[in-house]
């Protein structure tokens, strides 16, 4: 069963959802620290260049499936333009002012 973005107890995490489904890069890149760090499948990655190939240049959007560790954690079933849909885990460092300092994202 999906849970809706607006429903994700972690409100960065939300808006990170939110972000990504709305093609929003301004506001996506408003919700990441500076210095944000990120991997995909255990590997460190350029997150600027990451981000464009996977989210907003492909039409990346997430279907969330479930949440953990207060909404820090998501599986979620990950569609773009380049690799289709596949199962994903995401998990989120947010900081004390709310930003998201890395986050990691994997096949689940």
């Amino acid at each position: 069963m999906t849970i809706q973005p607006a429903k994700l107890s972690e409100p960065a995490v939300r808006a990170f959802v939110h972000a990504v489904n709305a093609h929003d890069r301004e506001g996506f890149m408003s919700l990441l620290a500076p210095g944000a760090t990120m991997a995909d499948d255990g590997l460190d990655r350029d997150l600027a260049e990451w981000t464009d190939r996977e989210i907003f240049s492909s039409h990346g959007h997430m279907e969330v499936d479930n949440e953990s560790d207060g909404g820090r954690t998501l599986l979620a079933r990950y569609s773009n333009d380049t690799w289709g849909e596949m199962r994903t885990k995401w998990n989120f460092t947010v900081d004390d002012d709310g930003r998201i300092s890395r986050f990691e994202t994997g096949q689940a």
